[in-house]
């Protein structure tokens, strides 16, 4: 059908039109050196195809997250499955059950999500924060779940049960606070990345070829940082801005009540 061929072209068009807007040098230039790195390095220590490209797939996913894109779901996608099956190698059982169960599915969600969410001016997803009730819920599911799984882990086998358990648990929770567009995701993925480098440093260590792998985390770390910043400062300037929207309305009723 032509004018189905014709519509699709269209909104494929707008659609990437959207995801390349907005973007700000630094930030292109962060996205590309990170990718090139690891590209680079991977090469120069020998990793396999497959941990090369989950890991530059995966180094785009945080970079367009961070940035509020759609793309990320997608490019996360292709990086969750592969990451799953370095992982499963690697005896991370954790890591691979969260993968395959958890963050392919995931993706999905969050794309509809995000896709009803998005701001009409910037084209990135509305960003803001939790309450103080929801931030303290948040600990302490890390903490009790992060215990609860490390046994289960530890039964399965696995080689590094609780750090396994606390990247697994905890990576469930900010994939949840993600996809619900919260600034605080990025407090917990720091912690994640800071615990995940030490659980691939410890793999590479012992005669491993996941150089790719690792890089991606340190990455991660690296990219985190820099997203828990930009967020942090767009959430309270999307709170100023609905407050001082909300304190407008209601001047503007009270004069119509006069």
């Amino acid at each position: 059908d032509p004018v189905y061929t014709a519509k699709a072209f269209w909104g494929m068009k707008e659609y990437l039109k959207e995801e390349f807007s907005g973007w700000k040098p630094w930030e292109v230039f962060w996205l590309t050196a990170a990718a090139l790195v690891i590209i680079a390095l991977s090469i120069y220590w020998g990793d396999s195809p497959m941990g090369m490209i989950s890991s530059t797939r995966g180094v785009i996913c945080v970079v367009c997250t961070g940035k509020g894109k759609l793309s990320a779901y997608l490019f996360g996608l292709i990086n969750s499955v592969l990451y799953a099956i370095i992982a499963f190698e690697a005896a991370y059982y954790g890591e691979t059950m969260l993968n395959l169960i958890y963050y392919v599915p995931m993706q999905f969600v969050g794309f509809y999500v995000w896709s009803r969410h998005m701001n009409q001016e910037s084209h990135e997803v509305e960003k803001r924060h939790m309450k103080n009730t929801g931030r303290l819920i948040l600990l302490l599911c890390m903490i009790a779940g992060t215990v609860l799984y490390g046994y289960l882990l530890k039964f399965l086998g696995d080689a590094m049960p609780f750090v396994d358990a606390f990247t697994t648990v905890s990576s469930v929770i900010a994939m949840i606070i993600s996809v619900r567009m919260f600034a605080e995701q990025w407090w917990v993925w720091v912690a994640i990345d800071v615990f995940s480098v030490y659980m691939w440093y410890m793999d590479f260590s012992k005669g491993s070829d996941n150089i790719a792998t690792l890089l991606m985390w340190v990455v991660y770390l690296g990219n985190a940082v820099i997203m828990l910043v930009k967020w942090e400062k767009e959430a309270r300037k999307n709170e100023r801005d609905a407050a001082s929207e909300q304190m407008r309305s209601g001047k503007e009723e009270g004069a119509v009540g006069k």
